[in-house]
């Protein structure tokens, strides 16, 4: 039984949107590491390529110059897309379940994920504009101009990246296009640009702590187990880091739910109320 009160029945603050966020992340966790670990494998496509080309090491080194390399192959480039793409989408079927297991709703998460990528792609594209036309004014122009033209897109991205934070998950869990999620996230996080930032400080500072600390017990149990052979260390943190990453993923979706949901009641508040009080 969900014992956890999704979606809330008034504004939380701060901490109360990441300790719903944790709460959500702890009931859901194992039911949606199978989505995750599939999310993180699918992100390695390009990685598991390269290694069995023999790139693992490019031409260059594995630096930037066997990046670069690396990105003139065709097919190291559509697996980088296609890789990302099935990792949103996995990340949208498992941000579907969270939901589903806070409400009680019917499942079949990773088919409602699937029809919803063509709306996924569009609003890649849309950031992705957007990010553009951000650096377009340093482009054309030259010396302290260009400065000051950087300064003022990093700052517009910032607010943008904000504002739209929740775009992605109302493509997910409402179903709605690019242009209507990216819409309804503008005017959802209207006027909460702040305290959303500090929401995201916190949960960014917490999972780097988190992520350090597995690291660095799996680095050196990956140590004593290799006994020395470097290959074999090399291959166990890179098992250990798809663990972690999957292991971690769940609270992404967990984070995001919490803050639409916050968002909803502070903007939505009345009528929210009486959709709660109907199902009641």
């Amino acid at each position: 039984m969900n014992t956890v009160p999704y979606p809330p029945d008034r504004p939380l603050s701060v901490g109360e949107v990441l300790d719903l966020a944790f709460r959500i992340y702890r009931v859901t966790l194992l039911k949606c590491l199978l989505f995750a670990t599939c999310g993180v494998i699918a992100g390695q496509l390009p990685g598991i390529y390269a290694l069995v080309k023999g790139r693992g090491q490019a031409p260059g080194g594995g630096g930037l110059a066997g990046m670069m390399t690396l990105a003139q192959d065709p097919t190291w480039l559509a697996l980088y897309f296609v890789g990302a793409l099935l990792t949103l989408i996995f990340y949208g079927a498992l941000l579907l379940r969270e939901q589903a297991m806070l409400t009680a709703a019917p499942g079949g998460e990773l088919q409602a994920a699937l029809r919803r990528a063509p709306a996924l792609v569009g609003l890649l594209i849309l950031m992705g504009l957007g990010f553009a036309v951000c650096f377009v004014p340093s482009a054309i122009t030259s010396g302290a101009a260009r400065v000051l033209c950087l300064i003022l897109a990093v700052l517009v991205l910032s607010y943008a990246f904000v504002a739209i934070s929740c775009a992605l998950t109302v493509v997910f869990v409402e179903g709605t296009g690019p242009a209507a999620s990216v819409v309804r996230s503008w005017r959802l996080t209207s006027g909460s640009f702040w305290r959303l930032s500090v929401i995201y400080t916190v949960a960014v500072i917490i999972l780097i702590a988190l992520e350090l600390i597995i690291a660095a017990v799996g680095g050196f149990i990956a140590a004593v187990l290799a006994r020395g052979d470097l290959a074999s260390v090399s291959a166990f943190v890179q098992v250990i880091g798809i663990i972690l990453s999957a292991v971690v993923t769940p609270f992404y979706g967990a984070l995001a739910l919490a803050v639409l949901a916050d968002l909803k009641v502070r903007k939505e508040g009345a009528d929210l109320a009486q959709r709660i009080s109907a199902t009641a």
